[in-house]
């Protein structure tokens, strides 16, 4: 089974308009609501592909109740733990001539609604997938993933962390399966600039030797590299296409590149799979339908790195 974890969920309400000017009254030509967060999206993109999973996390008040419903709407299976004070936040995304994004605080969480999660995620067993997506509640702690990770450490599971900075560092020691930095969030990490698929790989390496297994770096429109634990190293160009979207296709990349993996049984074809779900999500106005992923898997070439 793949659980994916979700600590900090939004309802995003994305708002369209040809153009956005601070300081005065803007109006919208089009606008959506969705669930949004980054384990969220995995696991939408993972079920539009054919492999489900359980969102694991959690949520308050209205916004959180809302959340969940739009979850089972999408036949998400979903098992939050509702807390107690404030509410899920609101993330507002405004797409005009550039792309905007306010994004609230989130809940205030307690130790005994972080206990329950805890408890949630001992159940997991052998062979079991783990995603840990996104940023944290102010209320967490910045080594909340890394505790995840050594609680269940002994129990062969595959983990996936898709984070940055502090929180991804962290979780390295636990050896995890994958890791999802993009250029700039690796970049980040070394206090340099990712601006070459070469520099990608470079830095990838240092991230093997701190104790991940396999790295996956996402480098917009240079497409991706992907950095292997036996050796292989393989890249693919984006395929061509107008960008709608941005929010979500590194989460969308995630979920093609694990459904990849576990259809195909390889990487070539894991990152081929994750380079045209990323894609899809980028060419659309919300997360990847099955159809158009289908669609630039096809388009997609993939070789070794040389």
């Amino acid at each position: 089974m793949i659980y994916t974890v979700t600590l900090n969920p939004s309802l995003d309400y994305c708002l369209q308009l040809k153009r956005f000017c601070p300081g005065t009254v803007n109006r919208t030509e089009k606008e959506a609501v969705y669930p949004g967060g980054k384990g969220i999206n995995v696991s939408i993109v993972l079920k539009n592909l054919g492999f489900p999973s359980k969102l694991l996390g959690f949520c308050a008040g209205f916004t959180g109740s809302e959340i969940c419903r739009l979850l089972q709407q999408y036949g998400c299976s979903c098992s939050f733990i509702q807390a107690k004070n404030g509410f899920s936040r609101i993330n507002v995304k405004i797409k005009a001539d550039e792309e905007s994004e306010l994004n609230g605080s989130g809940p205030v969480l307690t130790q005994e609604e972080v206990s329950q999660l805890f408890c949630q995620l001992s159940q997991l067993q052998a062979g079991d997938i783990l995603v840990l997506a996104g940023s944290i509640p102010a209320s967490l702690s910045q080594d909340i993933y890394e505790k995840i990770l050594k609680q269940l450490s002994n129990k062969s599971i595959l983990f996936v962390v898709d984070t940055y900075g502090e929180l991804l560092s962290r979780t390295l020691f636990y050896r995890p399966f994958l890791i999802k930095p993009n250029h700039h969030e690796l970049g980040a990490l070394f206090h340099t600039e990712i601006t070459s698929c070469q520099e990608a790989v470079s830095y990838a390496k240092k991230l093997q030797r701190d104790g991940a297994r396999n790295v996956l770096v996402s480098l917009a429109q240079q497409g991706a590299v992907f950095i292997g634990e036996n050796g292989e190293i393989w890249k693919s160009a984006a395929p061509h296409g107008g960008l709608i979207n941005s929010v979500g296709a590194g989460d969308s990349m995630v979920a093609g590149f694990l459904a990849g993996y576990l259809k195909y049984k390889n990487y070539k074809e894991a990152l081929r799979l994750g380079v045209a779900a990323g894609s899809a999500t980028a060419f659309s106005e919300w997360l990847a339908p099955h159809a158009k992923i289908e669609a630039l898997f096809a388009q997609i070439d993939v070789q070794a790195f040389l």
